[in-house]
């Protein structure tokens, strides 16, 4: 079982806390530390606001203000703890930019095979959706939610509509754009869903 530790800000992690613990499997969240929001914009002393005996497999960083972020990470190699934490760029740690646009990575355990870019497999019967098994998806649980919404549906359709839906739960900023795509996260986790599932329509 692998052994998660999720460090969050003001509850900011409590989302895709629900998700992982809803849709993991061979995982195990065994500590969630919730850090104070609200700090100033520089903090000089970021060590004052962390404990130094946590130990996992994983560390899973939800954290917002930059100084506290940095310094997990930094804590997380002298503990040779992978961290993951989406959306910032930060040395040392695995910076997918969003939640479902981590790749899989043997060295990241269970975790990384569950969560991360999406993977579908779709049965069409009659020009028509008729089953959808998600394989892999986004730790915020939207994968799974949107899946059930697309039976019914025409291969057409659903990869029209499930950009959209996504949309309508991910959590990212949709003001955060990437100034190399031009993407914000928000288009980013439509995109990446809408790609995930016409390749498993093909297959």
């Amino acid at each position: 079982m692998q052994r998660i530790v999720v460090f969050q800000e003001g509850g900011s992690g409590a989302f895709k806390i629900a998700g992982i613990e809803e849709y993991g499997s061979g995982l195990e969240i065994s500590e969630v530390f919730d850090l104070p929001a609200g700090l100033p914009p520089v903090v000089d002393e970021p060590e004052e606001y962390f404990p130094d005996d946590f130990d996992a497999d994983l560390v899973l960083s939800f954290l917002l203000h930059p100084d506290l972020a940095e310094h997990l990470v930094q804590v997380c190699r002298s503990k040779g703890i992978p961290v993951i934490a989406s959306g910032h760029k930060i040395p040392g740690a695995v910076c997918p930019f969003t939640c479902c646009g981590l790749g899989r990575r043997g060295d990241l355990g269970p975790y990384a095979q569950r969560f991360g870019v999406p993977e579908f497999e779709v049965s069409v019967e009659s020009g028509r959706i008729s089953a959808v098994k998600v394989v892999r998806g986004a730790s915020c649980g939207a994968t799974w939610e949107v899946a059930a919404k697309l039976l019914g549906m025409t291969p057409e359709e659903a990869t029209k509509e499930i950009g959209r839906l996504v949309q309508y739960i991910c959590l990212a900023d949709p003001s955060a754009f990437d100034p190399v795509s031009g993407k914000s996260a928000l288009h980013y986790a439509g995109d990446v869903h809408a790609a995930a599932l016409k390749k498993a329509i093909k297959e």
